[in-house]
């Protein structure tokens, strides 16, 4: 007897969580953004960027049979390490060295999805050591974007033999390679809304000058013998030239 495609294929969630304007916390939303430029799947699974949205998943992860997540996860190894948690050792793991509001969120989800009865046939996470979180706008590392690819080629494979049947595309938006399949003609749309896209928050960005990413530029020396100021290196601690601000406001 033929079985019918919704009825052989579980339903599957595959979630990047995170958030990209802290560095490498943004890598699970880059990495499933990526993931869906580049593949499509059958049609019951649900490619999506969760961002940040803690308990407003509650209801997408109920409703599916398997869940395969995506994050930036402090495990202590070397930045760049992936590792990968299955089932029920998934919460203890996104709990365990919380790096932000995120993941204290998604393990409540986890928890509140089964005490409602919520009980999946399958749960994966693959996280990815970070090695910067504490850069406002600043992009992932490139030691951590570098391990995109390899966590895609993890999850396809995963996906794969749960069923869900991934296929390359032929198009790609900027940024995302350029394979083809002269059997797929699917461009993919946003998972999210475009200026947040990694082509558009790239290439975007105003420069550090114009956007201060490490503190106050009242509280900060533009030109104290410096060329760009404090606003140029953002390693540099902010109020590390308070006392010449000082001078300077105390002058006028």
């Amino acid at each position: 007897m033929k079985t019918d495609d919704h009825e052989a294929t579980p339903s599957i969630l595959v979630l990047g969580i995170g958030n990209v304007l802290w560095a490498d916390e943004g890598f699970g939303v880059r990495a499933v953004e990526a993931l869906h430029q580049r593949y499509t799947f059958a049609e019951t699974v649900t490619v999506m960027d969760g961002g940040t949205q803690g308990l407003y998943l509650l209801p997408y992860v109920q409703s599916c049979e398997c869940l395969l997540v995506i994050d930036a996860i402090d495990y202590g190894l070397a930045p760049g390490s992936v590792h990968v948690v299955r089932d029920d050792a998934v919460p203890s793991f996104m709990g365990a060295k919380k790096m932000s509001l995120h993941q204290t969120g998604f393990q409540e989800v986890l928890a509140a999805a089964q005490l409602l009865g919520w009980q999946p046939q399958r749960v994966m996470l693959v996280g990815v050591q970070p090695s910067v979180l504490d850069d406002y706008g600043g992009s992932l590392r490139p030691e951590i974007a570098a391990r995109i690819d390899e966590v895609i080629r993890l999850v396809v494979d995963e996906l794969a033999s749960w069923g869900a049947r991934p296929e390359l595309r032929s198009q790609q938006s900027p940024g995302h390679g350029s394979q083809h399949s002269p059997d797929h003609q699917t461009p993919a749309t946003e998972l999210a809304p475009s200026a947040l896209a990694l082509h558009h928050y790239e290439n975007m960005r105003p420069s550090p000058r114009d956007a201060c990413r490490v503190g106050d530029p009242r509280f900060l020396a533009r030109d104290l013998g410096h060329p760009d100021g404090a606003h140029g290196d953002p390693s540099r601690e902010a109020g590390s030239e308070r006392d010449g601000v000082a001078d300077s406001v105390a002058k006028e």
